[in-house]
């Protein structure tokens, strides 16, 4: 079987894109780094130790012969032993001293010296530097670290005696190597183990993300009741779960809110389209008059306005829940707009009865708002009230304002409205009486409407109502446009 570059890349590349394969490449870098780091910096603290070790027992051999040759240069007998003896004893890590005179004639050296050093390399080291190790190899390989001093013989000194001092550190060298491939062993043994412990790990982190994962696959528009079990995960997984799971909540609620908004666009639609195919087909069954088609024709447009309004309320409705929706705003004197919205009215409110006042003073409420967004809430808010207030009530429209909002009232003593129903007043198609509602042309829309102009002003809504006392609606808007 060939091998295909291609194919072999576009797998490696597939196996990057995992996550799984990302944390194990991770975890298994940064061990590696952390292993080698870690043995280097044991490996460097080895070596500097035993170099250590080395020159303090160099420094105390010349510190030793220094003091014999100054203060007792005659007692031969004390520094042969020192210098041929006692090397002689020690089985290990054994050292060779050789003391010349000032002639650079050989007084002093411990036996077989010769064998294992280059006397004639040895004797080039120059004696008047400062005082220091060095490492050379000796005649078999062996390693060495060397020493070589002067000294002064007698007190006072007569002449100078050259001292120079060989210890074996071939042990130390060997215990090094050892190190050394325990070193490589162990970066080997960590880069073939890390991968797999990380893959264990990374396997194990990621395995929420996949049921999370397995959770999304299951919803669809027809299946919104999949949840996220997040007991056990991580606090971090936890909150994403808790979070996805709000988020399906929020999903099946609009999805819900959609579906029964659908029906009722779909009932209140087909009821004005029905209204006109079933004139217009009993206009058609058989002859009629021209004042008899004219009456069918002011009904088609009668049903027709009534679309036009609806469809025009929905389409509003759609703009001002757009993210690119936007307000056009001025500098408003509050009071002022309310009195247009009461003289727009009031030919109305006097046809059904009803007493139209304000309750604001001529003190000017000015506020950036849109004037024509304000108006229309305005108006359907008393447009719901006098369809909504019998003969011999009142409505009573009323703004106040502080230094960052304005409060806008619109107050009735109509039939008011049942306390389970206020939750719903401001849902789209929602109607407190239907009945009462389709006769007198509503569509339901009126106080979603509202809402949205408030809530695209950066303000909220408040309702009071009790049934057979009235009902009170307080719109609350900053003063400065926020939008």
């Amino acid at each position: 079987m060939s091998w295909n570059p291609t194919s072999s890349l576009s797998r490696l590349s597939r196996l990057w894109g995992t996550l799984a394969f990302r944390l194990t490449a991770a975890y298994a870098f940064a061990g590696l780094v952390l292993v080698f780091f870690a043995t280097a910096s044991l490996y460097i603290f080895l070596v500097s130790e035993l170099d250590k070790s080395t020159d303090l027992f160099l420094a105390d051999k010349v510190n030793v012969l220094r003091t014999m040759l100054r203060e007792r240069p005659d007692d031969w007998d004390a520094l042969r032993e020192e210098v041929e003896l006692e090397s002689a004893a020690r089985r290990y890590e054994q050292f060779y001293i050789r003391v010349l005179d000032e002639r650079n004639i050989p007084v002093l050296m411990t036996p077989g010296m010769a064998d294992q050093l280059d006397l004639a390399h040895l004797a080039n080291a120059n004696p008047d530097g400062p005082v220091g190790s060095i490492r050379i190899k000796g005649k078999d390989d062996r390693a060495f670290r060397v020493i070589v001093t002067s000294a002064p013989v007698g007190s006072p000194a007569t002449h100078t005696d050259t001292i120079q001092i060989a210890v074996d550190i071939s042990q130390s060298e060997e215990l090094l190597a050892r190190y050394r491939f325990w070193f490589w062993a162990i970066l080997l043994a960590t880069f073939a183990i890390f991968p797999l412990v990380g893959y264990q790990i990374a396997q194990h982190g990621i395995r929420p993300v996949e049921e999370m994962a397995t959770t999304a696959r299951h919803i669809s528009s027809t299946n919104l009741r999949e949840r996220i079990a997040a007991e056990g995960y991580p606090s971090e997984l936890a909150s994403l779960a808790n979070t996805f799971n709000q988020m399906l909540d929020r999903l099946e609620e609009s999805f819900q809110r959609i579906s029964r908004f659908s029906a009722d666009i779909a009932h209140d639609l087909r009821t004005p389209v029905n209204n006109i195919r079933g004139e217009a087909e009993v206009a058609l069954a058989r002859a009629r008059s021209a004042h008899e088609y004219r009456e069918v024709i002011e009904s088609f447009l009668e049903e027709a306005v009534r679309l036009s309004a609806l469809i025009g309320d929905l389409l509003f409705l759609a703009r001002a829940e757009s993210p690119l929706a936007h307000l056009r705003c001025e500098r408003v004197d509050v009071g002022e707009l309310l009195g247009g919205v009461m003289e727009y009215y009031e030919a109305s409110a006097s046809d059904g009865g009803v007493s139209l006042t304000k309750t604001f003073g001529d003190e000017p409420v000015i506020a950036e708002l849109d004037r024509m967004l304000v108006q229309r809430a305005v108006g359907n808010l008393v447009s719901n009230a006098l369809a909504n207030t019998p003969p011999g009530g009142a409505i009573e429209l009323g703004t106040n304002a502080d230094s960052c909002t304005i409060r806008i009232e619109v107050f009735d003593t109509g039939i008011g409205i049942p306390a389970e129903a206020l939750p719903k007043v401001f849902d789209r198609f929602f109607r407190v009486d239907s009945s009462r509602s389709q006769a007198s042309g509503g569509t339901g829309l009126g106080l979603a409407i509202v809402q949205s102009i408030v809530q695209l002003h950066g303000g909220n809504v408040q309702i009071w109502s009790q049934p057979g006392q009235g009902t009170r609606v307080t719109l609350h808007m900053p003063a400065a446009c926020t939008r």
